[in-house]
């Protein structure tokens, strides 16, 4: 059968291309391609050459189809469940009808279940992590305000970015990327700080570039010890629903989360979720904000519609669906699960003769693992040369890092056997790139503990 010259040769959009019709071809190129190879095979305008030129550009970066399923170990987005892609597939509806209102309300009810908070008051921002972010310094902070923030791997460091551009007066607490936050540093700022300027703490829980985590409840400790009123703003992007987080325990002022993380939803939400403390601090906080202000949703809430603005009904469906197979296996099952999938990745790169980016054991993350390759490897060919052959997605070393690791994620609705997939393909790379791994090596220590470590499905005993 001929093919239709409307069909495009590649499904997808590859990243934007710069000039005037840019966003255009993004949108178009895929039939675009065909439709002028196929009907002006000499345009006689410029325009026509130039659209045709944009998109054979943008077409080699398409999405290119490899058999069998994409193997996603990136730390965020993660898979999404089938049951969730399931609940997104629906048609819009009108927010403001009685139904929304009603999911919304179990929404929120449910969310401070995953912060493990009684008293905390969530927000469902359609934003990514970084505008939770904002949303948490802008409600709670003025301008001008000191606080201390942790730079120690590059989401921090991108935090410490928007801290700065805020107007915040920001005291950097550095350290080596691959450790933990130097709490000393911290310690000795409180100490000193008897007229308590300080107004805010920031940390991010876990480090996604380096899979650093840090420990909120030493954080907590010292604000207590030294009876320092400062607010505690914590990035629980990579953490919430796969570590354990305990809000109310571990007195967290603000924490915020992003959908495609531990939640495994696609990118879209960026969930907030604030003290009472933190709330009360909001209204006389002065930062500038509209898109992100609680004030607003906090009138709506009192209304009972619950938005100030257009929500995505899908993304809200998702959120019902992924939060219901959560309950379903227990959050502290959920944290026990990746404990094991981040022990089981550990040993694995023990057993390759590799090392963890991640100096101290006391800060292995549970959700993402770091890998350090040897100086006469850029870890940059391995992650695109896992893409390439095996169809197997890894992460990339970033900043600091970038060449010198790659990065495994092991985080949301994810189980042994992918896992052990993964790590079989990872070794497969590194054979292909030039490292002495033996096969089967890192896959027999992570198979040995996980057959013993592993209990049997809950909903299936």
């Amino acid at each position: 059968m001929a093919r239709s010259p409307y069909l495009p040769r590649r499904t997808g959009v590859g990243p934007m291309p710069v000039g005037h019709h840019g966003s255009y071809i993004a949108f178009i190129h895929p039939i675009l391609l065909s439709f002028a190879r196929t009907y002006s095979p000499s345009p006689p305008s410029p325009l026509p050459q130039q659209l045709l030129r944009l998109a054979d550009e943008n077409s080699k970066m398409d999405y290119v189809y490899g058999p069998g399923r994409n193997h996603l170990f990136v730390p965020g987005p993660v898979n999404i469940p089938d049951p969730v892609i399931r609940a997104m597939s629906r048609q819009n509806e009108d927010y403001r009808s009685p139904a929304v209102p009603a999911l919304t309300k179990t929404l929120l009810e449910d969310v401070k279940k995953i912060f493990k908070t009684t008293t905390g008051t969530p927000f469902l921002f359609p934003t990514t992590g970084t505008g939770a972010w904002e949303s948490a310094l802008t409600n709670t902070l003025s301008p001008g305000d000191r606080i201390v923030s942790f730079s120690l791997g590059q989401f921090s460091l991108l935090w410490i970015d928007q801290q700065q551009r805020l107007n915040f007066q920001v005291d950097v607490v550095e350290s080596d990327w691959g450790h933990g936050a130097d709490l000393g540093a911290l310690e000795t700022k409180l100490s000193q700080d008897a007229a308590h300027t300080i107004k805010a703490v920031c940390i991010v829980h876990n480090e996604t570039a380096t899979g650093v985590t840090n420990d909120l409840h030493a954080v907590r400790k010292l604000l207590d010890a030294y009876r320092h009123p400062a607010l505690l703003l914590v990035d629980g992007v990579s953490s919430i629903c796969a570590l354990d987080f305990r809000m109310d325990e571990w007195g967290v002022d603000v924490a915020l989360t992003g959908s495609q993380k531990a939640l495994s939803l696609p990118t879209g939400l960026g969930i907030v979720c604030a003290s009472p403390r933190a709330l009360e601090a909001s209204k006389t906080a002065k930062s500038v904000r509209v898109f992100f202000d609680w004030k607003d949703y906090l009138k709506f809430y009192k209304m009972g519609t619950y938005w100030p603005y257009t929500p995505s009904i899908q993304l809200l469906y998702g959120l019902r669906a992924g939060l219901d197979l959560i309950f379903e296996e227990g959050l502290d099952n959920v944290i026990k699960r990746h404990t094991r999938l981040g022990t089981a990745t550990r040993m694995a790169v023990e057993a390759w003769g590799l090392k963890n980016c991640t100096q101290k054991e006391e800060n292995f993350s549970d959700t993402v693992t770091a890998v350090v390759v040897p100086p006469y490897i850029d870890s940059a060919e391995i992650v695109k040369h896992a893409w390439k052959r095996y169809n197997l997605s890894l992460g990339l070393g970033l900043n600091k890092v970038a060449g010198k690791v790659f990065r495994i994620g092991h985080l949301g609705n994810l189980n042994e056997l992918q896992l052990l997939g993964c790590l079989s393909g990872v070794e497969m790379v590194l054979k292909d790139v030039g490292y002495p791994v033996k096969l089967g090596s890192g896959v027999a220590a992570a198979a040995a503990y996980l057959s013993n470590a592993t209990p049997l499905i809950p909903s299936r005993i």
